[in-house]
């Protein structure tokens, strides 16, 4: 498809959304919970980036108002992807470098697909077996680093991204089958303030929240989340879902493949991150392996309409 005047500069300005913000929002967390704790950053962030969403939507689109099942079922995966597959995500970089975490979460395609075997008993292509093996390698190298395994925090850290990961594949598998609201924006509103509001409860349940003072917020942890409300949440999948409706899939998700290296410089130039040898060879083999997996993974996900990409 070819792409002339507005429509091409909203298309090249989409996919730098997607390649360089999103790559970004690692460290935006990095920097929010230096003064907001965790788990209650990230679910304010996204009980905002939802609130702000749904006005925009309720103001300027037409909506068919959803039935109640549509609702829960919003939330239900809301809490699946935005609140256990984000908010662990948050959690760990309190202990693991955000190039690390950025480079971790790259191996979503891995999971999301090996869910996708166990859940819908689809058997892997042997691309795909490939894709598997390379990746596992890619995240033993990476994982098993003495900057790593020498610290019980950062295991935990990568122990619970992990975590993140198979609550993010596993509602990633399970969305589709459920009846949602009508109308991607919609759906998307209320699935970010219900794993907002799952995060912030959470939050409360497990003391997360102690200590927080409102008066002692930083100013760059206040820019930081304002950027992730505006850009990473809402901006970010603003320019998704509109590529996805102009775009193939699979160009599209080569998103998975630039932001953990825009992740990894910024750890590095603005945080000081150690980029080891170990740490690039990592990154090269498991982004070979989820290049084989998403030869196969994009393929399914045309037709069962699974979205593989962070909110």
């Amino acid at each position: 498809m070819r792409f002339k005047g507005t429509e091409l500069a909203l298309v090249i300005f989409s996919f730098a959304v997607i390649y360089i913000i999103w790559g970004t929002t690692f460290l935006g967390v990095r920097l929010a919970i230096d003064s907001i704790p965790p788990i209650l950053m990230a679910g304010l962030r996204y009980f905002t980036a939802g609130s702000l969403l749904l006005i925009l939507v309720l103001t300027f689109a037409k909506v068919v108002i959803p039935t109640w099942k549509q609702i829960k079922n919003a939330v239900f995966a809301g809490s699946l992807l935005v609140g256990g597959g984000t908010g662990g995500i948050a959690w760990a970089l309190q202990h693991v470098d955000t190039g690390i975490t950025a480079m971790i979460v790259a191996g979503q395609p891995l999971i999301t697909l090996l869910m996708m075997w166990a859940i819908l008993k689809r058997q892997p292509v042997l691309s795909s077996y490939l894709g598997i093996a390379l990746g596992l390698i890619g995240m033993a190298l990476l994982v098993f680093q003495d900057q790593i395994t020498a610290q019980k925090s950062s295991m935990m850290g990568v122990i619970i991204s992990f975590a993140s990961m198979i609550s993010w594949g596993y509602g990633s598998v399970i969305a589709p089958k459920l009846e949602m609201p009508k109308g991607q924006p919609l759906n998307t509103a209320i699935q970010m303030l219900g794993g907002g509001s799952a995060l912030i409860i959470l939050s409360f349940l497990i003391g997360d929240y102690k200590g927080f003072d409102i008066q002692k917020i930083t100013q760059q942890s206040a820019i930081a989340f304002g950027y992730l409300v505006i850009f990473g949440s809402i901006l970010g999948f603003s320019c998704f879902n509109y590529l996805i409706t102009r775009i193939s899939a699979d160009k599209v998700s080569t998103s998975t493949y630039i932001n953990p290296i825009v992740a990894m410089v910024l750890g590095w130039a603005m945080l000081g991150e150690v980029i080891t040898k170990q740490s690039i060879i990592a990154a090269l083999v498991m982004l070979l392996g989820v290049f084989f997996i998403n030869i196969d993974l994009l393929t399914v996900l045309k037709k069962r309409k699974i979205r593989a990409a962070r909110i």
